[in-house]
């Protein structure tokens, strides 16, 4: 889907093609065009329309790429990326829009929905300036209102931490671990997309294109103040995580011990009692023992609780109960 809007004498309108006039220096026109999914047919308008480089048309329409920004003389290409957590997934999906940033023209290329650019659309129709300040103030507030979105995911990441915390210290349970390992995928996934978006949004902040003004810089320093946080954020995480992983193994760790620990102490407990009945080798009819007096049987029986009883207090005594 294509959706062309224009700008003039700040009153935007939503129209059905791209006059080429609107492109030249100095038109006084504004233009947006907004490629959701195209068709080969609707893509053409990169190349016919605007005359960008095939190497960046090939970039913009095809798969997933790692954020950046190149320059192509009059004009700017970027890739940025949109986040779309999926906890059900256990990993942060990710959406790459294409943007073609000139002085006159932003052109935004996605697969599937954008929210953050349906929301862009929405305050076009509502508002007849939203083109007022030109491409470039365009291009911020779609960038802003990209990382704006992160936020929200970046809470529920903290909250299911907190959850772990409690769960690991108070309700230690069987599936901790993969719960653990899962959250850690989380977070790996976070990194590998604020970082490089970070390095990309900072080059628009440190002014290195002239189509960046200076007031525009400004705009970007701010947004790429929040990506840096958002990565401390994410490296705060992953230690965090790495704390609770290497708790709950600990934990684990120190239940087997327990375990091993009791059922060592059980054969200990039953190493003399296995000798003294294979003294007399059992094979009788009970009570009666080999040898003569019927009471030998409950003399037997009375050293061998002896011999518990004194066996379990030397492993109190050793603290090993």
């Amino acid at each position: 889907m294509i959706t062309i809007y224009r700008s003039q004498n700040e009153s935007t309108q939503c129209v059905d093609r791209v006059d080429p006039d609107w492109l030249k220096a100095g038109s006084g026109v504004w233009v947006w065009v907004d490629l959701s999914e195209p068709t080969p047919e609707e893509s053409r308008i990169l190349v016919d329309g605007f005359h960008f480089h095939e190497l960046a048309v090939e970039d913009a329409l095809s798969e997933i790429h790692h954020p950046k920004v190149e320059s192509y003389g009059d004009y700017l290409y970027l890739i940025l990326h949109g986040i779309d957590f999926r906890e059900s997934e256990h990993c942060f999906k990710t959406q790459d829009v294409d943007f073609f940033l000139g002085a006159q023209f932003l052109v935004t290329v996605h697969p599937g929905t954008s929210r953050t650019l349906a929301d862009i659309r929405g305050i076009c129709v509502r508002n007849n300036r939203a083109l007022g300040e030109g491409p470039t103030a365009l291009l911020h507030r779609i960038v802003d209102a990209m990382v704006d979105h992160y936020r929200p995911e970046i809470d529920r990441l903290n909250e299911r931490l907190d959850v772990l915390e409690t769960e690991i210290f108070q309700h230690p349970h069987a599936r901790l671990a993969k719960q653990i390992l899962d959250f850690k995928a989380d977070v790996s996934s976070l990194r590998r997309v604020v970082l490089p978006e970070r390095d990309a949004v900072a080059r628009l902040a440190r002014r290195e294109f002239p189509i960046i003004s200076e007031g525009m810089a400004y705009r970007f320093r701010d947004v790429h103040d929040h990506l840096v946080r958002l990565v401390d954020e994410a490296l705060f995480f992953q230690d965090r995580v790495t704390s609770l992983l290497d708790a709950h193994l600990s934990q684990v760790s120190n239940q087997l011990n327990g375990v091993m620990k009791v059922l060592t102490i059980i054969a200990t407990i039953f190493m003399p009692l296995t000798v003294l009945t294979g003294l007399w080798g059992m094979n009788v009819d009970l009570p009666h023992m080999p040898g003569g007096d019927p009471a030998q049987f409950w003399w037997v029986m009375a050293l061998m609780l002896a011999l518990v009883g004194g066996m379990l207090g030397y492993f109190r005594r050793q603290h090993w109960l």
